[in-house]
């Protein structure tokens, strides 16, 4: 529903902060609510004084794609999260940060997938290797907590791809993006099938980049 629906700018205002938080402000004694107001003010000082990413100048290197997720704000597009598949093909799950944490994740030639931030990994799994010999699809993730705080302006044009979500779907608590890499030839059953094996019906919007010979890149959004 889109009055449960909780925004980025929903979280500079003390009511739109506690519905994020679950709290029930009727429920709370008067040194428990300036406690919570407190935290809200912290909150959006750490907010409006952290680093801000700005446009997004992505480095370009032979042989390699991007594919972009966008969301749209009016006339604006802020960058959420973008996949590169390098020239020699290993895939990496990218998020725009103006910190030095980089929070991506990636799938190696060998098989290897992990998610790694701040220099330590998380999440590790071993998937087919990344040749010719990939069957099917592989699934990369649904990635969650999205907005524009950081900063990140969109440019459509350093993407080979890009998918634009409106208002409403992709926030901070509500909605997530679904990676997949395709097998060629394996994009028609794969669309058919998605939300019996992966996302229970739940695809608003989606698309695969078709990157054949080698496999297509699927973003699907999910509200």
């Amino acid at each position: 529903m889109m009055d449960d629906f909780i925004s980025e700018d929903d979280l500079l205002t003390f009511e739109g902060f506690l519905k994020y938080q679950a709290v029930d402000p009727a429920m709370l004694t008067p040194d428990e609510l300036a406690m919570w107001r407190d935290f809200f003010d912290e909150a959006v000082g750490l907010r409006e004084s952290g680093p801000k990413v700005g446009l997004m100048r992505l480095r370009q290197a032979p042989g390699e794609e991007k594919y972009g997720v966008a969301l749209r704000d009016g006339s604006e597009l802020w960058l959420t999260m973008w996949v590169r598949c390098s020239a020699k093909g290993e895939i990496f799950v990218m998020y725009p940060r103006a910190d030095a944490g980089n929070p991506h994740a990636s799938y190696h030639l060998d098989g290897t997938y992990h998610h790694k931030s701040y220099g330590s990994t998380g999440i590790r799994q071993t998937k087919q290797p990344l040749s010719a010999t990939l069957k099917g699809s592989e699934h990369l993730g649904m990635y969650m907590g999205h907005g524009k705080s950081t900063g990140a302006v969109c440019d459509p044009k350093a993407f080979d791809g890009l998918v634009i979500v409106d208002p409403g779907i992709l926030g901070p608590k509500h909605g997530s993006v679904g990676v997949d890499f395709v097998a060629p030839g394996y994009e028609a059953t794969w669309s058919r099938d998605i939300a019996d094996r992966f996302y229970f019906g739940g695809v608003v919007q989606g698309e695969i980049f078709s990157r054949s010979p080698r496999p297509s890149v699927a973003i699907t959004i999910q509200r």
